[in-house]
């Protein structure tokens, strides 16, 4: 059975190319890294998680593995594969997106962790951000499927009700993104609201949207 996204090496060089440079990138961190490496830090920019020389070094880059493994191996198991078909581009990119992501955050850490003082709590929100935004100019094209997207069981049961939400959900993405850019503007206490307010757009926002248009329909079909 043909893999409904249909990669090769054209859609694949990049991704490997990033995971491979993650991995020899990796061996230097590892020799260079302090017993206790900074991996992790709160909204004060304040460290308050460390791990292990060899878990900092290759732990992100086996979760890019792990990620790209995910996106090639899911849509086979998808009930809805033919969809794909109409945005297998749409697809790569995503996937692209989610393993470059990591790979940035990978060696920013790094390079914190070997002592170049780099303030990862002022990149990773604008790094989000823009992850929000990018989705965002993607999501629209996104057809049904069970695994990529806004999927509630209101846009599972609709044709419809997933282009609406999903013609919502690219604006609200962007919206989201640039309030999670803007985190990095503001004092500590509008931080969390913006923060919190980006969040709920994306988790709470678009589930109501889509449950709202199924209800019209279904209320429209009686």
């Amino acid at each position: 059975m043909s893999n409904p996204i249909k990669p090769s090496f054209k859609t694949e060089w990049f991704a490997w190319c990033l995971i491979i440079i993650s991995f020899l990138t990796g061996l230097y961190f590892y020799q260079h890294f302090p017993a206790q490496v900074p991996t992790h830090w709160n909204i004060k920019g304040e460290v308050n998680g460390y791990s292990g020389p060899f878990m900092a070094a290759f732990m992100i880059p086996l979760m890019m593995v792990g990620m790209y493994f995910l996106f090639l191996v899911l849509p086979y198991f998808d009930p809805k594969k033919d969809q794909y078909a109409g945005f297998a581009g749409v697809y790569h990119k995503f996937k692209d997106l989610i393993v470059t992501f990591l790979f940035i955050l990978y060696f920013l850490t790094g390079l914190n962790g070997i002592g170049y003082k780099i303030n990862i709590s002022f990149y990773a929100p604008i790094m989000v951000g823009l992850l929000f935004i990018i989705l965002g100019t993607l999501l629209e094209k996104v057809k049904m499927n069970w695994f990529l997207g806004i999927r509630t069981p209101w846009t599972m049961s609709s044709e419809t009700v997933w282009n609406k939400t999903h013609k919502l959900s690219s604006r609200v993405l962007i919206i989201s993104g640039l309030l999670m850019a803007a985190t990095v503007l503001v004092t500590e206490k509008f931080k969390i609201i913006l923060f919190v307010l980006s969040v709920a757009l994306i988790v709470f926002a678009l589930p109501i949207y889509s449950y709202v248009l199924y209800a019209q329909e279904k209320k429209l079909k009686k």
